[in-house]
């Protein structure tokens, strides 16, 4: 048996302000500090072989404060792609929400929010996103879980969405409802024939 762990980074200071991240690299707020801390306990019982990040910081240090405590001997291989980033938001990027469902309204901010193929000006889609994010799965992560090892993956709202959206055949309607906390393990268990056994978030 092997499992994913997908964790969404800690509270950044833009989700803490409101504001469309996406590719901007903005630090984890002290909240996002505190979630990376908690997820420590959560995670302690389980054994990580390899640890995969985005290039942001914001996945990157919620990985780092994990590691930190559960591989205080470094030994855990950490690998960083930038198609695990979250999906870019083009001209939306640094924009507060609010506003823009003020200005634009809140049918169109909740489109390009959470629409599955429609994408913000000069921005990606979360189609988009997960025509990255599946590639690398599948190359880089998918053999490692078949062969029993343990993957922790931190990154990001959308590219998470995306990869849970294929593990668990979410269709394109359902995939707009689901939003992912930050700084919560989701877990994957597969079985020996690398078939989903179960999917849930870690509790205390």
């Amino acid at each position: 048996m092997s499992k994913l762990i997908l964790i969404r980074h800690g509270q950044s200071e833009w989700n803490l302000q409101n504001r469309f991240t996406g590719w901007v690299d903005v630090e984890l707020s002290p909240k996002g500090f505190e979630e990376a801390q908690d997820a420590i306990d959560l995670l302690k019982d389980i054994e990580i072989d390899y640890v995969f990040t985005s290039v942001l910081k914001r996945a990157i240090h919620t990985a780092a404060i994990i590691l930190e405590k559960i591989d205080p001997e470094e030994k855990i291989p950490i690998f960083r792609s930038k198609a695990l980033n979250e999906r870019h938001y083009g001209d939306l990027q640094g924009l507060n929400k609010a506003e823009v469902g003020e200005e634009h309204g809140n049918e169109q901010l909740h489109i390009w929010r959470r629409s599955f193929d429609i994408p913000p000006p000069n921005g990606e889609s979360l189609k988009d996103t997960m025509d990255r994010v599946l590639p690398y799965y599948k190359e880089k992560i998918e053999p490692l879980l078949k062969d029993g090892k343990n993957v922790l993956i931190s990154a990001h709202g959308n590219s998470l969405r995306g990869l849970m959206m294929y593990l668990e055949d979410i269709s394109k309607d359902k995939i707009t409802s689901l939003n992912i906390p930050t700084g919560k393990p989701y877990v994957y268990d597969f079985d020996d024939k690398f078939n989903i056994i179960n999917h849930e978030y870690i509790k205390y």
